[in-house]
């Protein structure tokens, strides 16, 4: 499963997970489903009456850039959410985060451009640069210092290979580590000084268990933002998401978008403007996911594996497992065959140092967490 390609890419594993999990599922197997990093409910009832009175209507594109309509409330939601004013110009309405990083590397560089990112991170960040044909740099954080990353660790890496751009997500997967203000000003200023285009990926905003998300745009107009509606929204299938970008960089970004993706998917960018106003509906959510990361944590941490405090936002535990295994892998896939647990090898995060982890997800129902930690229990017990 973990077998690179000759130029490095590797498969998402918590896809390969899910793909077993399935075809267990279809032998009459019950599987507690911690693999995957999306909300277990649907989008909030006044987003499904959206779509439903656009449904009968001719679905056609949409500009390049998104619905004006859905542009301009985004722009509103920056007013509400981070008190700062954006031009609706200066966003656009992507298929989901997923494009709109293509969109921003090939905006804001050129081919054989490096950029960084956290080691452990999101699989996709290393595969899409690889596939892209741009080169990679990584920055270890560690679990010592809460998973953190510091202007101070940018310096040293780039001191040691230097890079065009840095790719950095808060709350961060697979940790749920988040920066909070200070922090995030030490990175920004950082960037700054060292001419590094800095990309915020703020996907997971809103899932920030100790105060409000701080976006970068309450800090710079240089960087480019991207978020999605996939995760504090309840809509990663409906694949849309956006991003905010400096000025001088929004026609290209257009461009590309015409000619790479045409426009986001009109339906999803309706739902996406009523889900904006359903923010209550997504509270009542994050609350469940808050009791689950309690549950989990505690749960986890009484079975032996390393997880010293519970994240800081997101819906994820990254716990370490050097008590039972050093092979991530192994260890995943054989509780999911002995278990019905599915859960994800931290070597899909951390190919030098991920054996030692695995990553739960906990944005599903807290009987499915119950579930998941009383057959953990067992199958512990039972000398795996």
């Amino acid at each position: 499963m973990t077998a690179p390609s000759t130029d490095g890419l590797m498969p998402f594993l918590a896809m390969d997970i899910l793909n077993r999990a399935k075809v267990l599922e279809g032998q009459g197997r019950t599987i507690c489903h911690l693999e995957l990093g999306e909300p277990g409910q649907p989008p909030a009832p006044k987003v499904l009456e959206a779509v439903a009175r656009a449904l009968p209507n001719p679905q056609g594109y949409t500009s390049a850039k998104g619905l004006p309509a859905l542009r301009e409330e985004l722009a509103h939601y920056y007013e509400r959410q981070h008190n700062v004013a954006v031009s609706p110009d200066l966003i656009l309405a992507t298929m989901g985060s997923s494009a709109g990083f293509i969109l921003a590397f090939h905006t804001a560089f050129r081919p054989g451009a490096r950029i960084a990112i956290t080691r452990p991170g999101y699989p996709a960040y290393i595969n899409t640069i690889i596939g892209l044909g741009f080169q990679v740099a990584e920055i270890p954080v560690s679990a010592a210092n809460n998973w953190h990353l510091t202007g101070a660790q940018i310096e040293a890496a780039y001191n040691k290979m230097p890079f065009d751009g840095l790719l950095f997500a808060s709350p961060a997967n697979p940790t749920g580590s988040a920066v909070d203000r200070a922090g995030l000003v030490d990175i920004i200023d950082t960037c700054k000084r060292l001419d590094i285009t800095f990309i915020s990926d703020e996907i997971y905003h809103g899932l920030d268990y100790r105060g409000p998300s701080v976006s970068a745009l309450e800090l710079t107009r240089d960087a480019i933002v991207i978020n999605s509606f996939s995760k504090y929204y309840c809509m990663t299938g409906w694949r849309i998401g956006w991003m905010v970008l400096p000025e001088s960089l929004v026609r290209r970004a257009e461009v590309l978008q015409q000619n790479l993706f045409i426009s986001a998917p009109t339906l999803s960018q309706i739902a996406a403007k009523a889900a904006l106003g359903e923010r209550d509906y997504s509270e009542e959510q994050k609350a469940i996911y808050a009791e689950n990361r309690r549950i989990l944590t505690k749960g986890l941490q009484d079975l032996g594996f390393d997880l010293p405090t519970a994240a800081d936002g997101a819906f994820y535990a990254y716990a370490g497992i050097s008590k039972f295994s050093n092979d991530s892998l192994a260890f995943c896939e054989s509780l999911l065959e002995q278990a019905g647990i599915a859960c994800t090898p931290g070597v899909d995060f951390d190919r030098t140092s991920g054996q030692g982890y695995i990553r739960f997800s906990y944005a599903g129902t807290s009987q499915t967490v119950e579930l998941a930690l009383d057959r953990l229990d067992k199958f512990l017990k039972a000398g795996a």
